[in-house]
């Protein structure tokens, strides 16, 4: 753990110089500098653009704050190996682990262990408010990211006409929050609008692109899709653009930009709507080292010159990175991810 050292200096030329002033020849007692925060980040899966981005945003607040920052990533959303990856860890005796739950309800128990072991716990990207974390460090409000999704969906539909929802894990926390919020804004903001379908694909973007077609051939009067997730969004617009359907059928999403940018230029994706995710894992660097040294969370936070003022909700313990990005054709090379 953090902080832990200490260092016996017995110097020849020390001790004599003790012993010649004060007659006494006992070691003397040194601070050497506290060992780096060891935090650990487990994302939802490893391998895919989005959290191989937030890990260099991670990695990169790590090296200014001196951090040890490290990836264990799970080759599956199975939740079971996320599960075995934080008992790893807590044997481990890392400072902190940072995680993106796949399922909240399951991996509490095991944060409940970690923070029984005194390692400090905080969610990112997904919450799991039920559990023990201290912290979750959130991308955008549920309702900021539902609305600027319906928004841009239905800005090419016209308010009007069927659509879908491809999401990713049935049991992940933001995106089932997302769309909740999605439901309500358009019930009430675009009641000519119908939500025909939901389904999941998991992080597999193979898997949406499936789905995605089953769905057209399904509902052949649907305008639209949104897909709910970084892996599921690039899903649904190459079945657009594979059945055809490019300005029949509007896709919308949460994507990478650097992903999306061949579907936003052919026509296929009309708008991705993202928030910066190298800020994000930034942002969950710098709040795990605040737990490591027990520094206090304020109302606003000065992170970096990038992130001047972050918010703090201690009712809900919840850091917010800001507002979402909307992402076209016109600016996605903006974006290097």
């Amino acid at each position: 753990m953090r902080g832990r050292t200490k260092t016996l200096v017995l110097g020849a030329a020390l001790v004599a110089t003790a012993a010649a002033l004060a007659g006494s020849c006992s070691p003397v007692l040194s601070d050497s500098a506290p060992e780096p925060a060891k935090i650990a980040f487990v994302p939802k899966i490893g391998g895919i653009p989005y959290f191989d981005a937030m890990n260099a945003g991670g990695m990169l607040a790590s090296e200014r704050l001196g951090a040890k920052w490290f990836l264990r990533a799970p080759a599956s959303v199975d939740p079971a190996a996320q599960t075995a990856i934080l008992r790893q860890l807590i044997a481990e005796r890392v400072d902190v682990i940072a995680v993106a739950p796949n399922d909240p309800a399951e991996l509490a128990p095991t944060i409940a262990e970690a923070r029984a072991k005194g390692i400090h716990v905080l969610t990112t990207d997904t919450d799991a408010a039920d559990s023990q974390r201290e912290v979750f460090v959130n991308q955008t409000t549920a309702e900021g990211i539902g609305s600027a999704l319906v928004d841009s969906l239905m800005k090419k539909t016209g308010g009007t006409g069927e659509y879908a929802i491809v999401s990713c894990g049935r049991t992940a926390a933001n995106l089932n929050s997302w769309i909740e919020a999605e439901k309500t804004y358009a019930a009430q903001r675009y009641p000519q609008a119908k939500l025909v379908e939901t389904v999941y694909a998991d992080e597999d973007t193979t898997t949406a692109t499936k789905l995605a077609k089953d769905i057209l051939n399904r509902h052949p009067k649907l305008t639209g899709m949104i897909g709910q997730c970084t892996t599921a969004t690039p899903g649904i617009a190459r079945a657009v653009r594979d059945q055809q359907k490019i300005g029949q059928v509007y896709t919308v999403g949460t994507g990478t930009p650097q992903t999306m940018k061949p579907y936003l230029v052919d026509g296929s994706c009309s708008m991705t709507v993202l928030w910066n995710v190298e800020s994000l894992g930034y942002l969950t660097a710098w709040t795990a080292e605040q737990l490591a040294t027990g520094t206090p969370l304020r109302p606003k936070n000065n992170v970096s010159p990038e992130l001047p003022a972050v918010r703090y909700n201690a009712a809900s313990r919840t850091v917010l990175l800001g507002d979402p990005l909307l992402i076209t054709q016109n600016n996605v090379d903006q974006f290097k991810y």
